[in-house]
């Protein structure tokens, strides 16, 4: 092949704007008079914006691309047949979509924006699921008796049954008496003495109230329900046996007969057995969201204005 051969070859430049300009530098002018130069330069020009224009194409495709799944239908009409209990109809399901639809549109457009920025409520809301993915991958095996008994061993207080009282009550009424009620009342256990507490003689001097006089088994929880708080908490120092002091209620005055008391007290395992494995569970969970959040905190680097810089526990 002879020295015209090989120098055809040099003329054919490289498939990029750099090689095509260098190559019309070595050329110098001589590939103004080439007609074939021209033809392979315009051409190689096109094909060079074509690849680049195609790409940006392709980019801006993808990214515009918004498509639904078999998966993405079925959540929808799953969570309207939650919602309505019935299935939608044709119209309805197009409505879905169509909002499912606007739903990407705005949320891509608001990403595009940098609306999802310093913005408090999306923070604190990727940081809840955070938590929720932190419990997700922590899947609690089943324990076996021995731990759910030393664990309940420790925690025993928390499953503790209240106190429970029963008692009789004379009512000593402030809108029938006005201020005497009290005084009233304290009459009348002296009158009383060690009268027993379902003694026709006890209701005479005492006024008709409008719930019960006499109540079985209850707690101080349910005593503050009907009298107020400071009443269940007098009504829990009371002995069996005897008229107590004026107790002051919401509702009046009180004289009370306490007639037993049933101390509260931790209940066997076998009593309670799925509220223990519930509140197991509970803590178990915690241990691991803790550790989860631990390992993530590890890290990062905490700086504070005017502090020096503050490393984490696991980045020390």
């Amino acid at each position: 092949m002879g020295p015209g051969r090989q120098s055809d070859k040099s003329l054919i430049p490289p498939a990029s704007p750099c090689g095509i300009i260098a190559v019309m530098r070595k050329l110098g002018g001589a590939w103004r008079r080439e007609p074939l130069v021209h033809f392979i330069v315009l051409g190689l020009l096109l094909f060079v914006l074509d690849r680049a224009l195609g790409s940006r194409s392709d980019a801006a495709s993808s990214l515009a691309r918004i498509e639904l799944t078999e998966g993405d239908l079925r959540q929808l009409h799953v969570a309207w047949m939650a919602q309505w209990r019935r299935t939608p109809t044709p119209d309805e399901m197009r409505n879905l979509v169509a909002s499912r639809v606007r739903e990407e549109i705005l949320y891509r457009e608001a990403l595009g924006l940098g609306l999802d920025k310093d913005d408090t409520i999306v923070r604190r809301r990727l940081a809840q699921k955070m938590e929720f993915l932190a419990d997700d991958v922590s899947s609690l095996p089943e324990p076996s008796r021995a731990e759910l008994q030393a664990w309940y061993g420790k925690n025993g207080e928390r499953f503790a049954l209240p106190a429970r009282i029963s008692f009789h009550h004379l009512y000593f009424s402030v809108d029938r008496r006005g201020p005497r009620a009290a005084e009233d009342a304290a009459r009348a256990r002296t009158v009383l003495a060690q009268a027993p507490a379902n003694s026709a003689g006890a209701r005479r001097l005492a006024d008709a109230f409008m719930f019960q006089d006499a109540y079985l088994d209850r707690t101080p929880e349910q005593i503050a329900a009907v009298f107020g708080t400071r009443f269940a908490q007098a009504i829990t120092q009371l002995k069996p046996g005897g008229w107590s002091e004026p107790l002051e209620s919401g509702l009046g005055w009180h004289l009370v007969w306490i007639d037993s008391v049933a101390t509260g007290r931790i209940p066997p395992l076998e009593d309670v057995e799925p509220a223990v494995k519930a509140g197991w569970a509970d803590e178990q969970r915690a241990e691991a969201r803790q550790q989860a959040i631990a390992a993530m905190a590890a890290r990062y680097q905490v700086i504070l204005p005017g502090a020096p810089a503050t490393a984490t526990k696991g980045s020390e």
